[in-house]
């Protein structure tokens, strides 16, 4: 999937809300937390881990609209360390049950936090791109849903969030 449409509009996104905001701190902290707090929303979601309980996983439009949320924080992380010429999706082939994705890619989040290089970058990618496959979701679909949620975000952003 080309990435570029994505910074595009998610850079738009963070200069409104942070203008509006009026944000002069250094906000990549910030942004780190809440994507690991996405993250852990996603998981909650797909409720992979949750072995003691019957209950299902919710359904697929509430567990891509969470997937999407971790993405705008992905691409605001890029942006902030001046990755946006990541013009596609890195994919590997990475085989794992959904569980350890999700430990893997939170592990990947810290590593990136502390050390913000372009290769611990990549990997968020890689492994956001494994829980996608592991989730059946498309590129299309995770595009859809991102140019979706973008839009949602500025109506929150214009109704006082």
């Amino acid at each position: 999937m080309n990435l570029e449409k994505l910074f595009t509009m998610q850079q738009a996104l963070d200069e409104y809300i942070q203008s509006n905001k009026q944000v002069k701190e250094d906000v990549f902290s910030k942004k780190g937390l809440a994507l690991l707090v996405e993250l852990a929303e996603l998981a909650n979601e797909t409720r992979c881990f949750k072995f003691w309980s019957e209950k299902g996983p919710s359904g697929q439009y509430v567990i891509l609209e969470e997937y999407v949320d971790s993405i705008h924080f992905l691409l605001s992380l890029g942006i902030e360390k001046g990755f946006t010429d990541l013009e596609s999706w890195p994919i590997e082939n990475i085989e794992a049950e959904l569980t350890d994705l999700f430990l893997l890619t939170n592990e990947a989040i810290i590593s990136f936090l502390k050390s913000p290089t372009r290769n611990n970058y990549e990997k968020m990618w890689v492994l956001y791109g494994a829980i996608a496959k592991n989730l059946g979701f498309s590129g299309e679909e995770v595009l859809q849903a991102y140019i979706q949620k973008n839009e949602t975000n500025y109506e929150r952003q214009k109704s006082g969030y």
